[in-house]
């Protein structure tokens, strides 16, 4: 287990950095409060495990083999996240009740982590460059599924404060607002960024 700290390194910026989920979980914080997204960040953190195990086993490849599969792929994620995006958006903000809205829910993020191309390009790119434990492809991948689940857990908690603090730094509802919106856009751009590599 030689390259378990380099893993872990890798895991804590590949899924640390922005993206889909990373925005989503502050912009979630910023409009409904951290306590409120708890559940959502539970699906996100459930849906990378399913993430982890399909690519691990190889499943992501063949399906994108599949031909026209990727344009498809594509268009519904990007429609999941422009729908989440607008509803971030459009969210009350906290000081006039925007805590009490309708959240996003458990199941929508497991989803979100399903429609995710930043997460399936960083487990690919943590599965493929890393070998933790040499000869036993089972046990390498379990080890590796358990590190990185420990790693989004930490991020994702930190995203979800993150975002709460924020609103919480500006009582007034027009800044809560402009952080919504902020956070919207942001992570419409972020799945920008993300399908082009």
């Amino acid at each position: 287990m030689e390259g378990l700290l380099g893993f872990i390194a890798a895991g804590l910026a590949l899924a640390g950095s922005p993206g889909p989920a990373t925005l989503s979980l502050a912009a979630t914080g910023a409009a409904f409060g951290a306590r409120r997204g708890i559940g959502y960040m539970a699906g996100i953190n459930l849906g990378m495990i399913a993430v982890m195990a399909v690519t691990a086993s190889g499943l992501v490849g063949l399906v994108l083999a599949l031909p026209g599969a990727t344009p498809v792929v594509i268009g519904l994620s990007s429609a999941y996240f422009a729908w989440l995006a607008f509803r971030i958006a459009a969210a009350a903000p906290l000081t006039e009740g925007g805590g009490e809205g309708r959240r996003p829910s458990f199941g929508a993020g497991i989803l979100l982590s399903l429609v995710n191309p930043k997460g399936y390009a960083a487990m690919a790119a943590l599965f493929s460059s890393f070998v933790l434990i040499e000869d036993r492809l089972e046990l390498d991948a379990a080890v590796k599924i358990a590190v990185l689940t420990a790693v989004i857990a930490a991020v994702n908690i930190a995203w979800l404060a993150t975002g709460a603090a924020l609103t919480r730094m500006f009582k007034d509802p027009r800044s809560n607002r402009i952080i919504n919106i902020v956070f919207a856009v942001l992570l419409i751009a972020s799945v920008g960024v993300a399908l082009l590599f």
